[in-house]
C-alpha cells in the first residue's frame, strides 16, 4: 500500500508539473483520459479528482490568456493600465490579472483619433501583490476571493493611449458594484466624447 500511495502521489506531482508547462487543450484531453484509466482503483479516486481540479484552474487561466490576446492593442493597452492601478492600490493583497471582457465601444472621431470603453473583469491570483512578470501560468487565479468590475474609457491617436484627456478607469469588487456607479461611468465617459463636439454617444444607457 505504501508503494501505492507513492505511485499516486508521484502521479499527482508529475501531472501538476504538465499544467505549469503550457499544455494545450489536446494534450490536457489526454492527460484527462489517462486520469479516467487510473482513477480506476478506489485509492486512487483521491489522487484523481485533486488533478481535475488542478486541470479545471488550468483551463480557467488558459482561457483568460487566450481571451486577452484576442483584444485589439488599444484595448490591451487599457487593460494594461487598469491593472497598473489596481495592483498599485494600498488595500489590494493578491496580484490581479485580467479574467474576462464583457463588452466593447468606440466611436471613430477621425484623423486618428477613436473614443474606446472597455467593461471587463479582473480576478486574484495566489502571488502576492507586487509579483513580476506575473502571468496565468506563474500566477495561477484564485476563486474565494471576488472579482474586480471594471470600466474605463480613453482617447487614442493611431491607436495609442492619450495623457489628455484623462483615462478614466473606474473599478471596485464586482459585488459592490450598484446602478448608480455604472450610470456614473456611463455619463463620464459620454461627456469625454462630447467634449471634442463628436455628434454620436460612446455608450447608451442600458446597454451596460
Amino acid at each position: 500500500k505504501r508503494e501505492e500511495g507513492v505511485s499516486y502521489v508521484s502521479f499527482c506531482l508529475y501531472t501538476r508539473f504538465l499544467l505549469k508547462a503550457n499544455r494545450t487543450l489536446v494534450e490536457l484531453f489526454h492527460i484527462f483520459v489517462i486520469l479516467v484509466r487510473f482513477a480506476g482503483r478506489e485509492e486512487n479516486m483521491v489522487a484523481f479528482l485533486l488533478v481535475v481540479l488542478l486541470i479545471a484552474g488550468t483551463l480557467s487561466s488558459y482561457e483568460a490568456q487566450s481571451d486577452f490576446s484576442k483584444l485589439p492593442e488599444p484595448y490591451r493597452r487599457g487593460v494594461e493600465l487598469a491593472l497598473k492601478q489596481v495592483n498599485s492600490h494600498a488595500g489590494v493583497q493578491n496580484h490581479f490579472l485580467f479574467f474576462k471582457s464583457l463588452s466593447t465601444h468606440d466611436i471613430d472621431a477621425g484623423f486618428g483619433v477613436k473614443y474606446l470603453y472597455h467593461h471587463f473583469h479582473l480576478k486574484p491570483t495566489r502571488c502576492r501583490k507586487g509579483a513580476t512578470d506575473a502571468n496565468q501560468t506563474k500566477c495561477p487565479f484564485r476563486n474565494d476571493r471576488p472579482l474586480i468590475d471594471c470600466g474605463m474609457c480613453y482617447k487614442t491617436f493611431h491607436g495609442v493611449i492619450e495623457e489628455e484627456p484623462k483615462p478614466y478607469i473606474h473599478c471596485v469588487h464586482r459585488p459592490t458594484l450598484t446602478k448608480e456607479m455604472t450610470s456614473k461611468r456611463i455619463d463620464t465617459c459620454n461627456k469625454m466624447s462630447y467634449s471634442t463636439g463628436s455628434a454620436s454617444v460612446l455608450l447608451v444607457k442600458g446597454t451596460e
